[in-house]
Formats: C-alpha cells, structure tokens, sequence
C-alpha cells in the first residue's frame, strides 16, 4: 500500500480563507438601496471541524470567515451601502456567541487564532466606520450572549428588542471560567463607557440585562417593544445612512475569487510569493512591484477594478498571513522581501494620494491598512532584508517598519546593484498600526528630529548608508558580511523559545501609545490565552470542560 502523501494530508486539514456568498452557510446577506441586512443564520451541522453542533447561532471560525468576506463584499461591491444591519434569522436568538463545545475539542493555538483573527473582524468594523463612513447597527431581535454581543459592541449602535426576555450577556466568567476574548470587556469600558462597578456585576452574571435597564446601563443604545422593532431598526439605520458619504451612484467591484497555487513548501500569487523552509522554521514572503500598464487616473483605476494592483496586492497578501498563522505553527520567523520597479509601486502611491476621497480608492487604502495592521499582530518574528532588486518604495516600504528588525545590503563599490529605500506620503500616517501611529512614529517615538529628517527624505533613493544613518534599518552590512549575518541572525532567532518571542514581540512593537485596539490585543488577549491554558478553564473538572454535561466545576482556589 502507497504511504499518503504528506501534502495531501496537509491539505485537507488546511483552513482555506477563501469563500463567497454562494458558499456561505451561516449568514444571508441582503441589499435594500442604501441599507444592507446581515442576517446570520447558523447551520447547526455546519462546523468547519467535526464534533460538535453550532446550536443557538453559536459560531466558530467558519462563521468569522464568512462574515469576513461579507463585509468586504459590502466594502467594495456595493458602495451605495451606508448603514449594515447585523441581525438574526432565527427567532428569539440573535447569537450565543463561540460554540463552547468547539472551544473544548480545540488545540490551544486553534482557541488563540480563532480568537485573534475574530478580534480582528471586529475591529475591521470599527475601522471601516471610522475610516470610510459605512456605519453599523447591531439589530438584536433575540437573546444576545458572549462572542454575540461583543460582535453587537463593534456596531455603531445597538437596538435590543424589549420582548421580556432578550437580554444581553458576557456570561463566559461565571460558566466558562474564562474571559470575552474578542474585546467584550474592553468594549464595555473604553466604548460603551459602563460604569466599572455595573461592569463588574454584567459580567459576573450569567442571566444578563434587558429592558430598559440595558439601556439605562448603556449596555445598548435603545430598546424596542416586538411590534415596533422593525420600524425602530428601519428608523435607526436611516439615521445613520445619513451620516455616511459613501456614493448612491458609485459602480461596484467585484472580489474574485484569490486566486494562488499551493505546494508543500509554498504558496505563489501573482504579486506574494511565499516560500517556506521546514528545516529552518521560516517563510520567505516575497512582495512584488506592479509590472506592464498601470492605470494613471480614476477612469484607468476603475476599469482595472479588482486587478488593480494596490488592492489584488493586498488581498494576497492578507490570504497569505491567515494561511500562515493558521496552517503553519511551527514555521515562526516571516523574512519579508520585495522585487520590482520602485518607481511603479510610487507611482501607484502618488496616484492613490491624488484620488483619496474616491470611494474605491478610500476602500483600498483601507485594505492595505489592515492587511498591514494585521502583519503587525501576527505572533510571528519579522525580519525585512533589503536586497539588490529590492522596491522597499511607498507602501512596500512598511514591510520594513513592521519588521522586528530590517537588514539592508551595502554596496558603496556598486551602486547600480546597490538597494535603495524611499519613502512617499504613505509612510506618514495613511497606513497606521492598530495604536493609531504611524510605523515611523512608533519606530522614533514621535521624536520631531527623526521625523522631521524622514520626511525631508521623501523623494530621495536612500542608499544602506543613508538608511541608516536616518535611522530607517537595523543594520547595514556589506556584501562580504551579508550572508553570515543574515543566516545567524535568523538561526538564533529559531533557537530561542516561541513563546517568550511572543510576548517580547508584542510589547516591542506597540512599545508608546494605547488604545482600545492595542488593550484587547495586549491585554485581553494576553490574559484570555493565559486562562485558557489553565486547569480552572480546561482541567478535568474545569468549567470549560464540565459545561453542558451537568458537573460542577472545581476551582483550584488559589489566587495566582
């Protein structure tokens, strides 16, 4: 008998990111001129892993999936859409939140990607609203419980329908032993501003609050009686169509489906190019320039639609990430390169710049936004190598301000092979991390000189000399020292433990300025994935464990 091909098997246990509504299994999604409906409606067989039921519109990863693509349908394929209404299509339940029967079959690192890439879901919502103007109302016409009121927090507003029973709830620390982990807390507090003490009895509570009290709580905005729920919804949602700018008239673009070619070491797009070396325990993630006829104005920008560089680039990119941290947990340092025309990829940013407050290219930026941002939060070592043919230009050039480190190549005997970076508009505050900062900001603490520098080299092809002398790279070594410097900085990166880089990691690169974004990743994050691990969570007899079978949790009472 023929031995299974390992990268068969790899395969079929991969999580592909990609979908469409056609595929959709859990949402209905719908379009009433300038008013979207995003009704989710859970297929209880439907898990994308066997062994256990979505019940009560519980979700798991393939439910966050579909809603990810969903709102990026909204984003770009439908631009006369300024209010999205998340809402329920089973009756008297709006959503359970996680399905805890999944979160106690899973693998700790599946719980902690699960929750990141939800984390950031949510936040994609709040960026979009703040960003682009397409506003959210959390219509929640049932029971609304955990992971489903922290997606209601992300929405702009929040109606609760006042039918005497629906209420809302953050019950995971009295049934579950572990905490909201994707931002309920933080939301509650940094948003939706409840007082800390009324905070602490919501959410010790299993029961939840209804009524009018949730409102007076500020757990939601307003309460509807059953009969006047459909008006009140319609009502709101107009109200915040009217605040947003997106364009009645504007023609959509359609998202195709992404498309690249996998292999046992590797995934190759059109634009990223990954290469993955098992023995060393990392992936080359090659970014490159656009190449051929690139559009020069809006009609050029509009017909290339989903083609047009800037975006099929980022959405390459962003497929690439999720694959890697979800389907690749052993391979921990991301060595990003770029290949190309640096004058393209600027002449892509200065183009972009030009037409900003156009939906599409607003959309994109945003795109590129958080793709990058999302680059930021991957608990993966990024180390930028800035070679010959390299277009560290514009926005590629914020691989390099990502990176952990960034290794430039000097060639002062060569200066035609020699690598150049160059910074354009871009890198001041168009694309910024999840702190609201841009790369440059955090990477010089906002210090004026360094950022005045900067700027005043905008235009210029900065040489390794140059680079570092503006502080812009870690390091620049010769061609004589290049290679040994590279492979032992990678090697004693791989030798180090994963976890201690990850914390070290983390607090490096969000080292000045907080928000709420940073606290739910930083904090919450922090702490949900410590209790996850811990016996009072997932033991024998641990709460996440026991729930549903009819035991009683036993706590190790000992404070820690």
């Amino acid at each position: 008998m023929n031995a299974p091909d390992p990268f068969v098997t790899r395969q079929a246990q991969m999580v592909d990111y990609r979908t469409a509504p056609s595929e959709y299994r859990h949402w209905k999604l719908t379009f009433d001129g300038a008013i979207a409906t995003l009704a989710i409606d859970i297929d209880e067989d439907g898990g994308i892993r066997p062994g256990y039921k979505l019940k009560l519109n519980s979700y798991d990863l393939g439910v966050d999936i579909e809603l990810h693509d969903a709102l990026n349908r909204i984003r770009f394929e439908h631009p006369e859409v300024r209010t999205v209404v998340i809402t329920s299509g089973k009756d008297r339940v709006f959503c359970s939140g996680a399905n805890i029967f999944m979160l106690g079959v899973s693998t700790h690192a599946w719980k902690v990607n699960f929750c990141k890439f939800t984390n950031e879901t949510r936040n994609g919502i709040e960026d979009t609203s703040k960003h682009s103007g397409l506003k959210f109302l959390a219509a929640l016409n049932g029971a609304c419980a955990g992971g489903g009121y922290e997606l209601a927090l992300a929405c702009d507003q929040i109606l609760l329908v006042d039918d005497r029973s629906s209420a809302v709830s953050l019950p995971e620390v009295p049934l579950l032993g572990v905490l909201p982990g994707t931002g309920g807390l933080t939301r509650v507090t940094d948003k939706r501003h409840v007082r800390h003490d009324l905070a602490d009895i919501f959410c010790t509570t299993s029961e939840g609050v209804r009524g009018q009290k949730a409102v007076d709580w500020r757990l939601v905005d307003a309460v509807a009686k059953p009969q006047q729920f459909a008006a009140a919804v319609s009502e709101r949602a107009a109200q915040l169509a009217a605040q947003s700018d997106r364009p009645a008239d504007g023609k959509g673009v359609s998202l195709p489906r992404i498309e690249r070619t996998d292999s046992d070491d590797g995934i190759a797009y059109t634009y990223v190019n990954v290469v993955i070396d098992r023995a060393k325990r990392n992936a080359t993630i090659t970014l490159k320039a656009p190449s051929g006829a690139q559009p020069t104005d809006i009609a050029g920008i509009e017909a290339a639609g989903a083609a047009w560089y800037p975006l099929q680039m980022a959405r390459e990119l962003d497929d690439a990430i999720l694959n890697l941290r979800t389907n690749e947990l052993d391979i921990g340092t991301w060595v990003l390169k770029t290949e190309g025309d640096a004058a393209a990829v600027l002449a892509n940013d200065a183009l972009m710049l030009a037409n900003k407050d156009h939906w599409f290219v607003r959309e994109t930026i945003g795109a590129l936004r958080r793709t990058f941002a999302r680059l930021d939060v991957s608990s993966r070592s990024l180390f930028a190598l800035i070679e010959s043919g390299s277009c560290f230009a514009g926005t590629l050039a914020e691989l390099a301000f990502c990176a952990d480190r960034a290794y430039m190549l000097a060639l002062p005997d060569d200066a035609d092979k020699a690598p150049q970076l160059q910074l354009s508009e871009f890198n001041f505050g168009y694309l910024p991390m999840v702190n609201d900062q841009s790369r440059l900001q955090r990477r010089f603490y906002e210090e004026a000189g360094p950022m005045e520098a900067a700027r005043g080299a905008i235009g210029q092809a900065l040489d390794a000399d140059a680079a570092l002398a503006l502080g812009l790279v870690t390091a620049a070594p010769d061609d004589i020292d290049w290679a040994d410097e590279v492979r032992l900085a990678l090697e004693e990166r791989a030798a180090m433990s994963p976890d201690a880089l990850t914390g070290l990691e983390a607090n490096l690169r969000f080292a000045q300025k907080e928000n709420m974004a940073t606290r739910v990743f930083g904090r919450l994050t922090a702490w949900q994935n410590w209790i996850f691990q811990r016996p009072n969570a997932v033991g024998e007899k641990g709460a996440l464990k026991v729930y549903g079978k009819g035991d009683k949790a036993q706590f190790d009472m000992n404070r820690v």
